[in-house]
């Protein structure tokens, strides 16, 4: 069991960093500091702090789609790791979590809560003929989690070394992160089976509130207050897993999402990761079979605000997402936004109940 922290960086492709765009700036950095894990992942549709929508539904999407790019280390790569970042960017958002690298049962706490399992592997392995991630999404399935979504990946690093996506290739080793939500004791269950399906597979976990399941309001995001007892920020975070097929009033439920949070300006941005293989509730893992997108694919919405502005994010969600997708909250101890010049929030993780 290791103490790990996650980064994560949200904003536009074609952002730039002096001659290079910040992406690529971004991964040659993960590279240069051999950080242990990181995947980047474009997205579908989403909106930031200018509250400008990109989409897959029009030009502006190819133009500049919007990226999460994850990094999984200690504490002391990621602190050293966190101000380089930041110091890459113009505008976006960049948050650290704490996370914990897995390696038997007992080191997931056995309580009534949820937690969420993070397994990363290559994106072309295979067990048995059957795709490594498919084959991992039927495991949780048959440890009835509440959902889970395999998210491809175009670059990371993989014990170190960069694993970048290319054309003319077989792209075996290329991260894949498949992102699972159960109880803690369906995930010490499922976590024996993982190592025996997987060769040293890379599992993290972290502790989360599962707001919602098919539609039923089990819980709302805690009530917390504004900052911690040393006055640093306290931030929320709503992950929302749905179905490309799930409607509301005519429209797929990720698209309503973000449409009424950017009109009713109640988030300061939304990012939606379309997976390409997975499942919620009782309906059986489905996806693309050859990674091509369809209907049938999971896709993962994130909000990221004040506990203020997520409550009122989740007035919206709630009524959207009566019928479908699974919900979950979880506090995020450190949040840096990055609008030109101006710098909200910092870097220093607050403490939190």
């Amino acid at each position: 069991m290791t103490d790990y922290l996650k980064l994560t960086a949200y904003f536009g492709e074609r952002q730039r960093s002096g001659s290079q765009f910040v992406a690529e700036a971004m991964l040659d950095l993960f590279t240069e500091r051999c950080v242990d894990t990181s995947i980047m992942l474009r997205g579908i549709t989403g909106f930031g702090t200018h509250h400008v929508l990109r989409t897959d539904e029009s030009l502006s999407l190819s133009e500049d789609p919007p990226l999460a790019v994850v990094a999984l280390d200690t504490d002391a790569v990621i602190s050293n790791l966190a101000g380089d970042i930041a110091a890459l960017m113009q505008h976006g958002l960049i948050t650290v979590e704490r996370t914990r690298l897995v390696d038997q049962p007992a080191a997931i706490a056995s309580d009534t809560g949820s937690a969420r399992l993070t397994v990363a592997l290559g994106r072309n392995r295979r067990i048995r003929r059957t795709p490594a991630f498919a084959a991992v999404c039927d495991l949780f399935y048959q440890h009835r989690f509440a959902g889970a979504t395999a998210l491809l990946g175009v670059d990371g690093t993989a014990d170190g070394q960069r694993r970048r996506a290319r054309f003319f290739s077989r792209n075996r080793d290329v991260p894949l992160a498949i992102i699972a939500v159960g109880s803690t004791d369906q995930a010490r269950a499922a976590l024996p089976d993982l190592q025996n399906t997987l060769v040293r597979p890379l599992v993290v976990t972290e502790r989360i509130r599962v707001c919602k399941r098919d539609g039923v309001l089990l819980d709302r995001p805690p009530a917390l207050p504004a900052t911690d007892s040393r006055g640093r920020p306290l931030w929320q975070k709503l992950m929302i897993h749905s179905s490309e097929s799930a409607r509301h009033d005519g429209q797929p439920v990720h698209r309503a999402i973000v449409g009424r949070l950017r009109q009713q300006r109640a988030a300061m941005g939304a990012t939606v990761l379309r997976g390409v293989w997975g499942f919620q509730g009782d309906r059986s893992p489905r996806g693309d079979r050859f990674i091509q997108w369809g209907r049938q694919v999971p896709v993962t919405t994130i909000v990221i605000d004040t506990p203020e502005n997520i409550a009122r994010s989740f007035d919206l969600i709630d009524d959207i997402t009566a019928q479908h997708g699974l919900v979950t909250c979880e506090t995020v101890p450190a949040l840096l936004a990055l609008v030109g010049g101006e710098r909200r929030g910092g870097l220093e993780p607050a403490v939190y109940p």
